[in-house]
């Protein structure tokens, strides 16, 4: 199922996108002020953006310069002027596709759908990998790691180990093979620097320290209790 963010000032026509999509299959999220749509983005998994262009807070256009920043997710621009200022100006803000108001839904819906095609069977497009297991949140593009809601730093490594374990979840991971598949097969120091990695990766994951199991003698795992 594709999830779509719909940040759209004006609620009836946001209600009405989230209908049309929700209809078609969509997990569909409205959000009705720039600033608190470039929030839901940073805090959920998305698929699909349409984005009006005057919204409250902060503006489409600065919404989509934001994103465009550390994303590539499709992005459909909504406009109300007919003429080709605000289309250019998107387009300079990478955005995929335009829509102008007043719309036909169904129109609308189709790019989506057209869209979201022509980006899954595209390899270079950067879709966004996210994992979400019991309040422990990563988008995996973003390199960005929330708990409960709130973002926690990581250091590159500890960011690598903790994909690596959830890639191998209920696996116990040898010491050795993080080394190689972490630090690489050329290092040749001890092997007690997975240790204090993980030492660190479980302070900086608070009370989610616990998912994080020690296979005595052996290694670590990823496990839900």
């Amino acid at each position: 199922m594709y999830k779509v963010l719909i940040i759209e000032d004006d609620s009836r026509i946001g209600l009405l996108i989230k209908d049309y999509f929700t209809k078609d299959g969509f997990e569909a999220i409205v959000e009705t002020d720039g600033i608190e749509g470039y929030i839901a983005f940073n805090s959920q998994c998305f698929d699909l953006i349409i984005l009006d262009v005057m919204l409250p807070g902060i503006d489409g256009f600065e919404v989509a310069h934001r994103i465009r920043k550390n994303s590539n997710i499709p992005i459909i621009m909504v406009t109300a002027r007919s003429d080709d200022e605000d289309q250019i100006k998107g387009y300079s803000y990478k955005i995929d596709d335009y829509i102008t108001k007043p719309f036909n839904p169904d129109i609308l819906l189709m790019k989506a759908n057209i869209l979201l095609e022509r980006v899954n069977t595209n390899k270079s497009i950067n879709v966004s990998q996210c994992i979400n297991i019991q309040g422990l949140f990563i988008d995996c593009n973003k390199r960005k790691v929330l708990v409960d809601g709130q973002e926690i730093l990581l250091e590159p490594k500890q960011f690598n180990i903790l994909k690596y374990l959830i890639d191998n979840k209920n696996k116990v991971v040898s010491r050795e093979e993080l080394l190689n598949k972490i630090w690489g097969y050329d290092y040749y120091g001890s092997d007690r620097v997975v240790d204090t990695q993980i030492r660190k990766l479980r302070k900086s994951l608070q009370h989610k320290a616990y998912l994080i199991k020690t296979a005595f003698s052996v290694g670590y795992s990823f496990e839900e209790d």
